[in-house]
């Protein structure tokens, strides 16, 4: 059986785009999680706590397409913070249409978790220093569109 290259195994292990950006995302999370654990929320949860407060009652799927999330992964996100009472789930005008709102309970441990947050923000924004820490937001934003144009291009290219 042929064995890979083992120039090609060491270029991914070392500059495989998705590999470290998941590793610095998986690290990056585990911080957020830490400091935000006495509110009960998890990095994930605020960052939907937060656009459901800016969004107001929102559409359930724009509420996905805002995260830049799969609605499965959303309803899989939202449910122990509906459970938890932070937010609530209703039929809108259409009954076809779901929308998400944040409840009275989710504006508190939302406000609860703001400075927890900004200590866990300074320590990354911190460490780089805000220079680059503006630089590597910009290069995130532009690493998510190219992905897109990519997923955009395959999409396109299965039609032909």
């Amino acid at each position: 059986m042929p064995r890979p290259d083992p120039a090609a195994v060491r270029a991914i292990a070392t500059h495989c785009a998705c590999l470290n950006v998941r590793r610095a995302a998986r690290a990056v999370t585990a911080l957020y999680d830490r400091v935000l654990a006495p509110t009960g929320l998890r990095a994930t949860q605020i960052t939907l706590l937060v656009a459901l407060e800016r969004a107001g009652p929102i559409p359930f799927t724009r509420l996905a397409e805002v995260l830049g999330m799969d609605r499965t992964t959303l309803t899989r996100n939202l449910e122990p913070l509906r459970r938890q009472g932070h937010l609530t789930l209703r039929a809108g005008r259409d009954r076809r249409v779901r929308l998400a709102t944040i409840t009275a309970r989710g504006r508190r441990t939302l406000t609860a978790a703001i400075p927890l947050w900004e200590q866990a923000q300074r320590r990354i924004t911190g460490g780089l220093g805000r220079g680059r820490w503006n630089t590597v937001r910009r290069d995130l934003q532009r690493l998510a569109g190219l992905a897109g144009e990519a997923e955009n291009l395959e999409s396109e290219g299965a039609d032909s």
